[in-house]
């Protein structure tokens, strides 16, 4: 099976200030493969994209992943601010 968790982070680790924040959190539904995507409160804006064009182009290359089975893979951007790590 694709490894989902290092194609994201290596689709939006060059996009962010920092990187070193990043963090995928797998987990299995019965219908999906969901990733979870947290990333630092300054680099939201970065992932998310003028009108949410940067968060759906990454979608779309995650997405276009062939899946074995019948579950497909669902990519969540955690926008919610978090502390920082500072």
């Amino acid at each position: 099976m694709t490894d989902f968790k290092a194609l994201i982070l290596a689709i939006v680790s060059p996009l962010v200030e920092h990187p070193e924040a990043l963090v995928v959190t797998p987990q299995e539904t019965d219908r999906f493969y969901e990733y979870r995507l947290t990333v630092h409160q300054d680099d939201i804006g970065r992932v998310i994209g003028k009108q949410g064009r940067v968060a759906q182009a990454i979608r779309t290359i995650v997405y276009s992943v062939r899946v074995q089975g019948n579950k497909r893979v669902r990519l969540i951007i955690d926008d919610r601010p978090t502390k920082t790590l500072e």
